[in-house]
């Protein structure tokens, strides 16, 4: 058994810090303490280098402009600055999104209280791996169509959508692509120009950074895109998100993409080799099913339905020995099956058998066997007790 239980397998969810990062972040809660805004003094000058340093660090992670990056509390008020800052800002042109049903709950929800604005949504449909079909995303454009929202990678299955394609499109019928790349910043390369990304939400947590800090990349040419922001009172980030800066989170989301972009990788290879072990030996448990896509999927993230179990009883017996969930860390509290899962048409019975694993930097190769025999040993002694859901 590993030193230290239960062992850690929702990275997904959140990651910890790393030490790099902490360290780097310590000065500036107190030495450097200066407010970035304060442009008369050597303390806020200080900081807005910080600042400064930061996002050239971040534009660097994703192939963009520092003058592209706008810093934010994180992934969700990314998004909704995005959905709603272009829905005001190209009213003239439209009111017509176009989204997907397996989108993490900042877009789906954002776009149906956009809908409430006068907003017309148009959620496209996944196949069994949870990939979106283009022809059917070329077909959804209209000529109010103002924005295209198509997440990057799937936070629950890890199934990476054909982002590049999904770009070339948006550009063939002038629309707008924003894409949500929380999971996908930080653990596969991503290159906004190569995609043909206008807009992109991440967030620092997911990546070894502190919570309360996140991005939000605009395209500023081919085209330029501007938004109608929705915090206001400072004129902080270019006019476009108001607010006091978040000093101290922004330094260290700034080191954690510099640290990823340098380990980015070696991690692949990592973590791909893990993922495959404790994939390929859970599956050879009879009834186990995997959801999602085999090739197109992220290094670290595996969805396993165990048949003729319910994943709550699952994570009940397994909470004490490793940390896992059913899903997004937003929805784990539902009994309801995964709408993620329920949209790639898998049985309502095996959505809820469902569990997450996502494994990290830090997860070691003594984990991944510690819950190889951990789950085994559950799922078998669970499935002896007849349960049934």
């Amino acid at each position: 058994m590993p030193s230290d239980t239960p062992v850690y397998m929702d990275y997904s969810a959140t990651t910890p810090c790393d030490e790099r990062v902490v360290q780097e972040m310590l000065p500036y809660f107190t030495k450097h303490f200066g407010n970035a805004s304060s442009r008369v003094h050597s303390f806020g000058w200080r900081a807005e280098a910080a600042v400064e340093q930061a996002r050239e660090r971040v534009a660097s992670l994703i192939n963009a402009r520092p003058g592209e990056i706008i810093f934010t509390s994180g992934a969700t008020e990314a998004c909704n600055l995005a959905l709603r800052g272009v829905f005001e800002r190209y009213a003239v042109k439209g009111n017509h999104i176009i989204t997907t049903a397996t989108e993490h709950k900042a877009v789906l929800d954002t776009c149906r209280a956009l809908e409430k604005k006068g907003a017309v949504i148009t959620f496209l449909k996944v196949d069994k791996r949870g990939l979106i079909d283009l022809a059917e995303l070329s077909e959804a454009i209209r000529s109010t169509t103002v924005l295209v929202s198509v997440m990057f990678a799937n936070n629950e299955t890890g199934v990476i959508q054909p982002v590049k394609e999904i770009g070339a499109i948006c550009k063939q019928h002038q629309v707008l692509f924003f894409c949500d790349a929380t999971q996908a910043v930080g653990k596969i390369p991503v290159d906004v120009n190569e995609a043909g990304i206008d807009l992109m939400s991440f967030s620092g947590h997911k990546i070894y950074g502190p919570k309360g800090a996140g991005t939000l990349y605009i395209r500023s040419r081919g085209p330029r895109v501007t938004l109608t922001p929705q915090i206001t009172g400072g004129a902080q980030e270019q006019n476009i998100r108001s607010g006091t800066l978040n000093v101290p989170g922004i330094v260290g989301l700034g080191n954690a993409c510099k640290l990823c972009a340098e380990e980015i990788p070696a991690e692949i290879q990592k973590l791909t080799s893990l993922r495959n072990k404790l994939r390929d030996a859970l599956l050879q448990i009879s009834g186990t099913f995997l959801n999602g896509h085999k090739e197109m999927c992220l290094p670290h993230v595996l969805n396993l339905s165990f048949a003729g179990l319910n994943s709550s009883l699952l994570l009940s017996a397994l909470n004490k020995t490793i940390a896992l969930s059913s899903g997004s860390a937003c929805t784990s509290g539902s009994l309801d099956p995964s709408y993620v899962l329920t949209a790639m048409s898998i049985a309502p019975d095996l959505a809820k058998a469902a569990l997450r694993f996502s494994i990290g930097r830090f997860t070691t190769e003594e984990e991944i066997d510690f819950a190889i025999k951990e789950v085994t040993d559950k799922v078998a002694e669970l499935r002896t007790r007849t349960i049934i859901i």
